[in-house]
């Protein structure tokens, strides 16, 4: 179940806010101009299935955002817990950081957490299969997949080449929790 805790930036361990609707999440996100939907697939898709076959199954959804955006790239990025660079790509984006562009990404399967920095509030979000995030450009965020990643997720991008990460050298990430799967979720 998806789900966003809100914290004051100098308290991590204390929730102002936790919100687990599609309804009451997109309301909490809006403020900060960070979208949040879910999507239903016209067909079953697994781990494991083609991009074609991943990308077919959310077609409408897909044109959709890239008629409204301008996206001019849209792929498929699969992470499973036998990757030998898993613990790289873990810590690629886990300090604070934010791209001159959106970041858009859907969870076909599996989850990760993102966590925003917004007007003082550290916003957590745990996105699992069926959801969409939009952080929009210049947004300072960072990501957990987790020491065992697990999903397939459908990326758009405006420029060709993707996006590039710009770290802030702040330490704000250290002090929220990490991404464990399966850990108890108040």
């Amino acid at each position: 179940m998806s789900r966003l805790r809100i914290f004051e930036e100098e308290h991590p361990d204390q929730p102002v806010v936790v919100a687990r609707t599609l309804e009451d999440i997109s309301r909490e996100l809006k403020p900060i101009k960070v979208a949040f939907e879910r999507w239903e697939a016209v067909q079953p898709v697994k781990a494991g299935d083609s991009p074609e076959v991943v990308m077919a199954a959310y077609k409408r959804d897909i044109d959709r955002l890239v008629e409204a955006h301008g996206f001019r790239t849209v792929d498929v990025v699969s992470i499973t817990p036998d990757n030998p660079n898993r613990d790289e790509m873990r810590k690629k984006f886990l300090d604070e950081h934010f791209h001159k562009e959106d970041e858009v990404r859907f969870f076909v399967d599996g989850s990760g957490l993102f966590t925003l920095h917004a007007d003082g509030r550290v916003y957590e979000l745990l996105c699992e299969a069926g959801d969409l995030v939009a952080v929009p450009d210049g947004m300072t965020h960072w990501f957990d997949m987790g020491p065992e990643p697990r999903f397939v997720a459908i990326r758009f991008f405006t420029e060709p080449d993707g996006w590039v990460g710009h770290f802030t050298g702040a330490d704000i990430a250290t002090r929220f929790p990490r991404y464990e799967v399966g850990q108890a979720r108040e």
